[in-house]
């Protein structure tokens, strides 16, 4: 019990000095070159918690360096959005609408990488200037949900225009689809009501804090990253049907275990707001 408390005690703690640093960072003048943004952007982080190797380690690097170019170019967060956004679906594009070739491959797994990696800069460079608006957050959600939406379809539609798969193997693509749908959905539900929970005195501290690298190397099949690495592979067309596979099973495989472990934390919030009323009857 005492171990619990101070885990919540340690999370509440590092969710403070997090929004301190924001509102700090509000109130200190813009910085002065590529270097101050860099360190100011280190102070001002998102938790790990929960976040595959790729992204943890590699796109939040990319997404820093590209957060603190944008500031001192004067960009503000929905331009890196809106260029993010064009990347993405400039390779969204070339996957359905070109011939799978290993330049038109690796040129489309490139404009994906680039638009991740802006993905992360975008929220960065918003913390950096004291913390995003509401309409920067439901715009960057939005060209979320629409990438989530068709990057799987755009597989399907090269596999069924460039190649001989069978109607087994097309299965896959929409498999994968309708899993990244519902993850996404999912997720974006599961942080609502943690936000709405977090104003109670009765919240667990789910959500805040950090994973471990084991866990971030344990989750990497559903990362989004290395998705787009893989989609590099696309002309290799027996290998990649292998890779693609073996993703999109890991993928099913982890929302079966999310979905029962998320069920339970709802739960908990449950018996968390019932607690009081118990103690008053009693």
């Amino acid at each position: 019990m005492g171990e619990e408390i101070d885990r919540r005690s340690a999370s509440r703690s590092a969710r403070i000095r997090r929004e301190y640093a924001c509102a700090v960072t509000a109130l200190e003048p813009a910085p002065r070159g590529f270097r101050e943004a860099l360190v100011r952007l280190g102070q001002v982080q998102k938790t790990s918690k929960g976040a595959p190797a790729y992204s943890r380690l590699v796109n939040r690097r990319l997404g820093r360096l590209l957060a603190a170019a944008a500031s001192t170019a004067g960009m503000k967060p929905d331009q890196v959005t809106g260029v993010s956004a064009t990347l993405t679906f400039a390779g969204i594009a070339t996957i359905a609408a070109v011939s799978p070739a290993p330049a038109s491959s690796v040129a489309a797994s490139a404009l994906l990488v680039g638009g991740y990696a802006l993905d992360a800069a975008d929220g960065q460079l918003a913390r950096l200037r004291g913390g995003g608006s509401v309409a920067g957050e439901w715009l960057d959600h939005v060209v979320d949900a629409i990438k989530i939406a068709t990057v799987h379809l755009a597989v399907l539609v090269s596999w069924y225009r460039f190649s001989d798969r069978s109607d087994l193997q097309l299965l896959v693509p929409l498999t994968y689809q309708a899993t990244a749908s519902v993850l996404f959905f999912v997720i974006i539900l599961n942080d609502r009501i943690r936000r709405t929970q977090r104003g109670s005195s009765a919240m667990l501290a789910e959500g805040e804090g950090s994973s471990s690298l084991l866990y971030s190397l344990a989750v990497v099949p559903t990362d989004y990253g290395l998705l787009c690495l893989a989609l590099a592979l696309m002309f290799w067309e027996s290998g990649f049907l292998w890779i693609y596979t073996a993703l999109m099973a890991s993928n099913v495989a982890f929302l079966g275990l999310a979905l029962v472990r998320w069920y339970r934390e709802m739960r908990s919030y449950d018996r968390a707001r019932q607690q009081p009323i118990t103690a008053r009857r009693s």
